[in-house]
Order: structure tokens, then C-alpha cells, then sequence
């Protein structure tokens, strides 16, 4: 197995260990972090349209 594999299932697995043993700061982490990209998203939309007018 190459290294790339290995990382990828281990993260998987460490992923889905903290879904089973905590599901709501599991979802709480979930929304964070779309939450963060969302404000994320909405400050290179306000960038772009102001580099642009």
C-alpha cells in the first residue's frame, strides 16, 4: 500500500470514529466549518465585485 492510502484511510477512520463516539460535536464541527467558509466565500465575492467596478 502506498502512503497516500494509508493517510486517506486513516483519516477516514479517525473521521468516522469521533461521528460514532460524538454525533452533535461532530455536527457542531460540521457547521463551523461551513459557517467558516461560507464568510469565506462571501468575502471574495465582496473583493472581487469591488476590484471590478
Amino acid at each position: 500500500m502506498d502512503t497516500k492510502k494509508v493517510v486517506t484511510l486513516a483519516a477516514i477512520g479517525v473521521a468516522l470514529y469521533f461521528v460514532i463516539s460524538d454525533p452533535q460535536g461532530s455536527a457542531g464541527a460540521v457547521e463551523n466549518a461551513m459557517l467558516w467558509l461560507q464568510g469565506v466565500a462571501q468575502s471574495l465575492i465582496a473583493f472581487l465585485r469591488n476590484l471590478f467596478q
